[in-house]
């Protein structure tokens, strides 16, 4: 019955595309700059602490759904306090990132509402478009006038327009307030996802949208986790209070899920109370970034050009990409290692994320390493 797995996960290998899991120690001596945890706060104590306080005081589990019993004090005031720092009416935390988006794609579009989206758009936004039951058209990667040409010639009264703000693979940045505009002239709503950009950029890192004069708008919906800047586990959808409303409703990924677990939501809480007393924790992240990609262009290497927290370093192959990593990782640098499917290019990179809390030695470190071992 499974005999076509093996054929599969063959083909994958003489592709260069076959992957593995590898558990990491909790006191590895690996510089990590393949984690999403930008402002270095994964580890803080503060954040460590107060999601063990609430594992003993709430229990290890959420122990069912958010509308049975997995709510608690914690989710609610998380959920405020993001809503209120990010400057949207209201928001709703999920379990996960991936699950947040799900929800907000499928629960606010529907078999009478057409779909645009950005052709660089992250996997949970996809599957989330595939599971909608809308007309679903994909346009130019960063390009308002391509959605606005969608959206004009749509069959349908209702659409959206979907969106990452900061692309997971290059680490570009959408432009939105051009998006938001082409929406509004067409009667469309702009879902944006804020994974990369929520923590790193705007005010104070009150993300993406904020920064592009966005936040609060009747007609966007922002999705983000809590797992990367926050240090932390879970997602959010913000917005509208209706659309908050709608989604407790109607989003099948919030109401037939477990609830987040309250240490993470506790975590979460801490880490954005962190975010505000140290603002500056967000430029750090940026500043590094950019000194990452600066130096390995210098040194020959095909670095983007960050605009939040991801440094991209294309590699000539997926077998190149792979043996690079590996190679960086036995000389003591973790980075991450993107190959198709995971890149919608396929090109095959090194991925490299800057934390806040690097310092100038650790910088010294990468660049070296990640350019020795580069391939020739």
């Amino acid at each position: 019955m499974f005999d076509w797995l093996d054929t599969h996960a063959e083909d994958r290998r003489r592709a260069g595309l076959s992957r593995q899991l590898r558990p990491r120690r909790p006191d590895s001596d690996l510089l990590d700059l393949a984690g999403n945890d930008y402002l270095g706060l994964a580890k803080d104590k503060r954040v460590s602490g107060a999601a063990a306080a609430a594992t003993l005081r709430w229990g290890a589990g959420s122990t069912g759904s958010r509308l049975v019993t997995g709510s608690t004090e914690l989710h609610s005031e998380l959920e405020y306090e993001l809503a209120r720092f990010c400057g949207t009416q209201s928001a709703l935390v999920f379990s996960s990132g991936f699950a947040a988006n799900l929800g907000a794609v499928t629960a606010l579009s529907g078999k009478n509402c057409s779909i645009v989206t950005d052709a660089y758009i992250h996997a949970s936004l996809i599957d989330g478009c595939r599971l909608s039951r809308a007309e679903v058209a994909v346009t130019a990667h960063a390009d308002p006038a391509a959605a606005g040409r969608a959206l004009a010639t749509r069959r349908t009264e209702r659409a959206v327009f979907v969106t990452d703000t900061v692309f997971s693979v290059d680490g570009d940045l959408a432009p939105l307030g051009e998006l938001a505009a082409v929406c509004r002239a067409n009667g469309a709503a702009l879902i944006a996802d804020d994974a990369h950009g929520f923590g790193v950029l705007g005010d104070g890192g009150r993300g993406a949208v904020h920064a592009a004069g966005l936040a609060g708008a009747p007609d966007v919906v922002t999705t983000l986790t809590l797992s990367k800047s926050l240090g932390s586990q879970g997602g959010a959808v913000l917005g509208p209070r209706r659309v908050i409303r709608h989604l407790v409703e109607n989003a099948r990924s919030f109401i037939f899920d477990t609830g987040l677990a309250p240490g993470s939501a506790a975590a979460a809480l801490t880490a954005l109370t962190v975010l505000k007393e140290e603002p500056e924790r967000a430029g750090r992240v940026l500043e590094i970034a950019r000194t990452l990609a600066e130096r390995l262009r210098a040194a020959g290497l095909a670095a983007s050009e960050p605009d939040a927290a991801v440094v991209s370093v294309r590699a000539p192959s997926p077998d190149a990409a792979l043996a690079w990593s590996q190679d960086c990782r036995a000389a003591g640098v973790w980075v991450g290692c993107f190959r198709p499917p995971s890149v919608p290019d396929s090109v095959s990179r090194l991925r490299l994320t800057a934390r806040a809390d690097l310092t100038e030695g650790e910088i010294d470190r990468a660049v070296e390493v990640i350019t020795r071992c580069a391939p020739r």
